[in-house]
């Protein structure tokens, strides 16, 4: 048990030291995103998805892939590749905890 507990320790301390901040994110999204995407995400533009409400592991991978050049498009690759880990988890936490205005009223 010991060999297990310690280094789940010492990932649970480390995941906590990047863990990712939503008004960080939303700053960089103001400053990059917000053209295209709206500061909140909720882009009424066909050619530009809503991020607002999209899962966070989803952004955060598409931003990644956009950042290595897995996944193409000229004006986010552009973007992405100036993005440090932390700003793709700060960007994916904020969209991810925004309100999607495509969301079911009841």
């Amino acid at each position: 048990m010991k060999k297990f507990f310690a280094p789940l320790c010492v990932v649970v301390a480390i995941g906590s030291a990047q863990a990712a901040d939503v008004a960080a994110g939303a700053a960089k999204a103001k400053e990059v995103c917000a053209a295209c995407h709206q500061a909140d995400g909720n882009s009424t533009d066909p050619n530009n998805p809503r991020l607002a409400g999209q899962h966070r592991d989803y952004l955060a991978k598409a931003l990644r892939d956009y950042k290595s050049g897995e996944r193409t498009n000229a004006i986010m690759g552009g973007f992405a590749k100036a993005l440090t880990k932390q700003d793709i988890d700060n960007l994916a936490a904020y969209f991810a905890s925004q309100k999607s205005s495509l969301a079911a009223k009841y």
